[in-house]
């Protein structure tokens, strides 16, 4: 007799995965718009509103604020009523309030916004990356987790090149509203999106996940006649506390994953949503900034993709680690830069480890909890993590315009580079590893 769990673990990569892997994808590459777009709008508006640092590094904080409290409540809302309603409704939530906000009229407006837009992208990123995992055999899980992550890479090239094309001739507002209406698109056309099969069994749904898997075993030429199906469910889905999540089974993971997000938030965040601006301070123009930002971007996709398949032949732990070195690495190579030249290649590798990194997170993250309490374990740790995505933006600020343009700049990459190491030696010695183990094995491990 097989469950449901055990009945995907035996399929290879469906169209129905390619499927939901596309969908969530699309959502989130306007989710990475709307970020880079404040990268842009952050340099563009601090000269329009005649903004000081604190005020740009408070705009940074302020999505991030709603990404912490959308995160922790969209992960128990997706324990309980399921992981694609949250990823259609977080999805709408996020397009209104990121093209409405191309219509702020001051700034007391505009960060009210951000933090409406931060509720939906905070929420709709762990509940995605929890679909297409529990989507996903153990065999090729990690590397379609690290694929949806590259879509951010996508939506940050789009975002560079509305900055580098559009914002300086028709102002930061249009940055905005070509992130959030086509997001409303988007979410239309995940109507079209399964149900984890896993939480449906889980939930004791077992007619809606048979017919969805058995759909992927007739994509995959397994006849479902041949396949006896098990009834029993192991136990209904709730949702988690804190405590449970600090329980003694879950203490080690809760502790590694909360380290790993809060440090990785901080340091992706206190530099790129501050590029642009501290590119400007370097002597470089605003236009010549969002060029180099475009040419950052592109460095992502390698960083993913290599990720992607790393990740399945050496495990997680160990692209974790050397992902996050080589991004410390190069945040202190960035710091030091002064040309044109060490610029560009010390921030194609900042670009490229950090992301390769992220993606890697994405993967890990979701194969540490069972299903019963998946959701809310990764929508916590997304929340704590945006603490740090909180406090960067702002922190950068104040040190910047304490040391001022040129040492400033330094301080600040010093400062990252010592949290992505600290974060990479956490991962090394307390983390588990989960590569090639079936989500069942990981639940009682």
């Amino acid at each position: 007799m097989s469950t449901i769990s055990q009945r995907i673990e035996k399929l290879p990569v469906t169209p129905m995965l390619w499927k939901v892997l596309f969908l969530a994808g699309i959502g989130w590459l306007f989710d990475a718009m709307d970020q880079g777009m404040v990268s842009g709008v952050m340099a563009a508006i601090g000269k329009s509103w005649q903004l000081t640092p604190a005020d740009l590094g408070l705009l940074g904080s302020a999505s991030a604020v709603g990404m912490a409290i959308g995160a922790a409540v969209a992960g128990m809302a997706a324990d309980r009523w399921g992981r694609r309603t949250v990823v259609t409704f977080t999805l709408v939530l996020y397009g209104l309030a990121s093209a409405v906000s191309g219509l702020a009229p001051n700034f007391t407006v505009l960060l009210f916004l951000r933090f409406l837009t931060g509720l939906g992208l905070g929420g709709e990123l762990p509940a995605a990356s929890t679909l297409v995992s529990e989507f996903s055999p153990a065999k090729a899980r990690g590397r379609m987790v690290v694929l949806l992550e590259s879509f951010w890479a996508w939506g940050w090239i789009a975002a560079a090149l509305i900055a580098y094309l559009l914002i300086p001739v028709y102002g930061w507002r249009i940055g905005f509203f070509l992130g959030g209406i086509p997001a409303l698109y988007a979410a239309y056309l995940r109507r079209n999106i399964p149900e984890s099969p896993r939480y449906l069994e889980q939930k004791g749904r077992f007619k809606e996940a048979d017919e969805i898997v058995s759909k992927m075993e007739h994509q995959a030429g397994i006849n479902t006649s041949e396949v006896a199906i098990d009834d029993q469910v192991k136990g209904k889905i709730s949702t988690a506390t804190l405590s449970d999540l600090w329980n003694k089974t879950y203490f080690r993971r809760t502790f590694v994953l909360w380290i790993l997000w809060l440090g990785i938030n901080f340091g992706y965040y206190g530099f790129v949503l501050w590029t642009p601006t501290l590119l400007v301070g370097k002597g470089f123009s605003l236009v010549k900034g969002f060029q180099f930002i475009l040419i950052m971007s592109i460095a992502q996709l390698p960083g993913y993709y290599s990720a992607s398949y790393l990740i399945e032949k050496i495990g997680r732990k160990p692209v974790l680690v050397v992902y996050l070195i080589g991004t410390a690495l190069s945040s202190y190579l960035f710091g030091q830069a002064t040309s044109v030249t060490t610029v560009l290649v010390f921030g194609c590798l900042l670009y490229f480890f950090s992301l390769g990194a992220w993606g890697a997170v994405y993967a890990y993250t979701p194969e540490v909890y069972p299903t019963s309490v998946r959701g809310s374990g990764v929508g916590w740790a997304a929340a704590i993590g945006r603490i740090g995505a909180i406090a960067a933006p702002y922190i950068v600020g104040l040190v910047y315009e304490a040391k001022g343009n040129q040492v400033g700049f330094t301080y600040v990459f010093i400062i990252l580079t010592i949290v992505f190491a600290a974060v990479a030696v956490v991962v090394a010695i307390i983390g588990i590893e989960t590569k090639g183990r079936t989500l069942d094995e990981i639940n009682v491990s």
